[in-house]
């Protein structure tokens, strides 16, 4: 019955239609532009062919990408950018082919009712918006990172024995991730293409560390002492000035410290000097040179304190003031020494010098168990003789420069941790192992000169290998022919027994000064007690 009534509607209407109108709406039924009230968002496209209707939505789209948008952070911070800097595109660029269709398809009666609509009221198709919240999310973080307040943990200090709580400060930071997500919803959802301002989502930091948590940082975990009183002026220099630098570190549970990020830059503005250390098997000036024991006196304090070692590396000669296998090298990014508070509770890290010794003492919580002893014992496992001579050529240094270094013999050699429970022992374990290079005695010649035949002969004397000619040479008087093979093995062999008798008498020289040492730390620990 409906459908029957719908028919005949239809037939009446058009009984009752004018010609003309009936017209109209046929012509209009092929016409390819869109019909005259038809709008995308505020886009008015009336009587544009559908590529007209998207040049306009376009030039609409660059019009309002002007716009700009403040991003607001804390502390009245503000950063202003404009809609089209943040990726701003229409979405739904079909829209337009659908205007097109409006008033064209259906019979004649719908596409009649629909002009008539339109002559009464516009209809407006949607115009979706979409911004590149990749961009939004680099903008907050590189823009308004500057904003951001972190938050600063307290710290201890440690003055005339005493420790003195520094408290933290709290952070304001801004939420990147939440923040471009806040922009985009504003943007396509909230938007109405005029300047506007979003407030970014910001969180507070809290700082680490109370004062009753610090309060009990009191208990010496491990110290360690050296000796630098052979070293000049400038070493000393680099000895105080990295220990400085160290001194007073917190660290908090789970923090990695790095001796190489807490010392360096190694400028004349840091506070340091020229001064020898190791290169290339060669003892050569360099600033910061001496630095190596600041890092190897703290390694051994964090030993003894058992904090977790994740980096640390040997030197490539052995040293005079630790035994083998017990230093800690520093070499630029290369080689660091690195180590994690791994215990429960802050450590404190107090580093001083006093009458040309350095002393680290790692001060926290004593959870250990009463009567626990930690100790270390180096081993050397083989040794390396140092054999003949080694000469170098130096094209910084001027003709007639000549700087003879001493032989190194070479060792490997592993360092063990004995721990005894009331005087009985109870694990002993080998916490790392180290090869140290053997370099023959050194001289490094310099060979600058402007003066060819000068030049031919340095170099005729360098290829020789022997010191000793080189030597005559440079004195200017008639050299002695360069030793046969056989006279350069026992003038060798004759070095090395006097090189490892030297060696003989420094170990136990620095076996004594060991002791002299770890005597005054006992005493040091019994007073600090």
């Amino acid at each position: 019955m409906k459908k029957f009534i719908g028919i005949l509607f239809t037939v009446v209407l058009l009984v009752l239609l004018p010609q003309a109108t009936m017209e109209q709406v046929q012509a209009q039924s092929t016409d390819d532009r869109i019909e005259t009230g038809v709008y995308i968002g505020n886009v008015d496209v009336s009587g544009l062919t559908e590529a007209e209707a998207v040049q306009k939505v376009q030039e609409y789209i660059d019009e309002i990408g002007q716009a700009e948008i403040a991003l607001n952070a804390m502390n009245d911070n503000s950063l202003t950018v404009s809609a089209d800097e943040i990726g701003l595109t229409w979405t739904n660029a079909d829209v337009v082919a659908e205007a097109v269709k409006i008033g064209k398809s259906g019979n004649i009666v719908e596409r009649y009712k629909i002009l008539q609509d339109l002559e009464h009221e516009n209809l407006v198709l949607p115009l979706t918006f979409a911004v590149d919240r990749q961009a939004v999310a680099t903008i907050i973080q590189e823009e308004c990172e500057e904003f951001n307040v972190e938050a600063v943990d307290a710290t201890l200090k440690r003055e005339d024995g005493q420790f003195v709580i520094e408290p933290g400060q709290t952070g304001v930071v801004i939420n990147e991730e939440a923040s471009a997500d806040a922009v985009v919803a504003f943007m396509t959802e909230e938007w109405d293409h005029t300047d506007a301002a979003i407030d970014l989502i910001v969180e507070t930091e809290e700082p680490r560390g109370t004062e009753e948590e610090l309060s009990k940082v009191t208990d010496l975990l491990g110290t360690f002492t050296t000796s630098f009183s052979s070293s000049g002026a400038n070493r000393s220099g680099n000895v105080s000035n990295g220990c400085r630098l160290i001194n007073g570190a917190t660290l908090y549970p789970g923090d990695e410290f790095s001796v190489y990020e807490a010392i360096s830059p190694f400028t004349e503005e840091n506070g340091y000097y020229m001064a020898g250390s190791y290169s290339g098997g060669l003892v050569v000036d360099s600033l910061g040179g001496g630095i190596c024991q600041v890092s190897t006196t703290l390694y051994n304090a964090v030993l003894r304190a058992e904090l977790n070692v994740t980096e640390r590396s040997n030197h490539s000669m052995i040293v005079n003031y630790v035994d083998p296998s017990a230093d800690a090298a520093i070499a630029g990014t290369a080689k660091d020494f690195k180590f994690v508070n791994n215990l429960d509770y802050p450590v404190y890290i107090e580093g001083y010098t006093k009458d040309k010794k350095i002393t680290f003492n790692i001060y926290g919580v004593e959870t250990r168990p009463e009567g626990r002893v930690v100790s270390f014992e180096s081993e050397v496992l083989s040794t390396i003789p140092a054999e003949g001579e080694k000469v170098v050529g130096d094209s910084s240094k001027p003709v007639g420069y000549i700087s003879v270094q001493s032989a190194h013999t070479g060792y490997v050699a592993q360092l063990w941790k004995v721990v005894t429970v009331n005087g009985v022992e109870e694990s002993r374990e080998v916490i790392n192992k180290s090869t140290y290079k053997a370099v023959p005695r050194t001289a490094a010649v310099g060979t600058a000169t402007a003066d060819p035949n000068v030049s031919n002969a340095i170099q005729a004397a360098i290829a020789t290998q022997s010191i000793s000619y080189v030597q005559a040479v440079l004195a200017g008087g008639t050299p002695a022919p360069a030793q046969t093979p056989e006279q350069q093995a026992a003038a060798q062999q004759q070095a090395i027994q006097e090189q490892q008798a030297q060696q003989a008498l420094e170990a136990q020289q620095a076996q004594q000064a060991m002791q002299q040492q770890q005597q005054q730390i006992a005493q040091d620990a019994a007073a600090a007690q």
